[in-house]
């Protein structure tokens, strides 16, 4: 492998100029900077991406941490950010913390140290007074972390309410809810659509609102035992599609039919739910529209661009499957 200093004695020039020329920094003749640039590709010369990153404390490097990298949701919103980025030379490093703060934290001291230009976050746990003493750009996504850090959302209430109120107009009388952990923002703001539009109905219980984590094995022992307790459940709408195809495959064990005799709706719109048979009824986040636009928004921070708007919302639509029953 060629070094800078080798390209330097081949085209008869310093190293610094050499090196003005690979960081278009500072005057160099332009009949020199034709012959270095000629060198570097005869000699077949790549920078130390290392070293280049210690001199100038970047890397052309950003980082995503999400919680669960198993939750399809993730790696699709992975894919949009990588997109952007990769079009813009930067290289992405994805970062799975399982939702525990000490892990995360170990994450931004590594990119402290390695000099990662920014971060893209999907998690809850760490706090955002950690986040800010760090000094590395961050833009939150699906998660809102506080007001001061730029975050790619959707209306979480106003989706939840469109689900319950599309399973009321099929029919259902009696709908219970899965939802995510109460210390994740668009899990309680789920939680919250769905309360606003069944508090109210003479069938309402609290016991009809379980907790499945966001997990795949929370969710079915929470299923089997709600439905075990409540056989006259109709329907559930779930805090997300992992968690509503988790539901499904609790109920066919019991022996339910879907949707003749429980109807579920998810909450994400991820690839998978259309591969699964019958195919999920969900409500939609633009999930690849989240990731690009959250990728733009950390561009913008890192290279010192204002921004007019810091918070985010995206349109959700309901996405009509086959695992609820038509509409009346």
């Amino acid at each position: 492998m060629s070094t800078i200093k080798q390209v330097a004695q081949e085209a008869g020039v310093s190293v610094a100029t050499v090196s003005r020329v690979l960081n278009s920094n500072g005057y160099v003749n332009e009949d020199t900077r034709k012959k270095v640039l000629q060198t570097i590709d005869k000699l077949n010369y790549k920078p130390n991406a290392v070293a280049r990153s210690l001199f100038k404390k970047q890397s052309k490097t950003i980082a995503l941490i999400v919680p669960n990298i198993s939750n399809p949701f993730f790696p699709e919103v992975a894919r949009a950010i990588e997109d952007v980025m990769s079009g813009k030379e930067y290289t992405l490093i994805l970062c799975n913390s399982d939702d525990k703060e000490e892990k995360e934290q170990h994450y931004f001291e590594m990119m402290k140290q390695k000099y990662v230009d920014g971060v893209i976050i999907a998690t809850s746990t760490v706090r955002p007074k950690y986040i800010e003493k760090s000094g590395i750009p961050i833009v939150a996504v699906d998660r809102f972390i506080n007001e001061d850090i730029p975050y790619v959302s959707v209306n979480n209430t106003a989706g939840a309410i469109q689900a319950v109120r599309y399973l009321k107009s099929t029919g259902c009388k009696k709908i219970a809810h899965i939802r995510g952990p109460e210390y994740i923002h668009n899990s309680e703001e789920r939680y919250q659509g769905y309360l606003q539009e069944v508090q109210d109905e003479s069938w309402f219980h609290p016991e009809l609102i379980v907790n499945g984590n966001f997990e795949s094995e929370t969710t079915i022992k929470a299923t089997e035992k709600l439905l075990t307790k409540h056989p006259d459940i109709d329907s559930i709408f779930a805090g997300n599609d992992y968690m509503a195809l988790s539901v499904i495959k609790a109920a066919l064990r019991m022996g339910k039919r879907i949707p003749e005799d429980l109807s579920v709706i998810g909450f994400d719109g991820i690839n998978l739910s259309k591969l699964t048979n019958p195919e999920l009824t969900t409500i939609e986040q633009p999930i690849y529209d989240i990731g690009y636009k959250a990728a733009e928004l950390l561009l913008d921070v890192i290279e010192g661009r204002p921004l007019t708007n810091v918070q985010h919302e995206l349109d959700v639509a309901l996405y009509e499957g086959q695992t609820t029953k038509q509409m009346r």
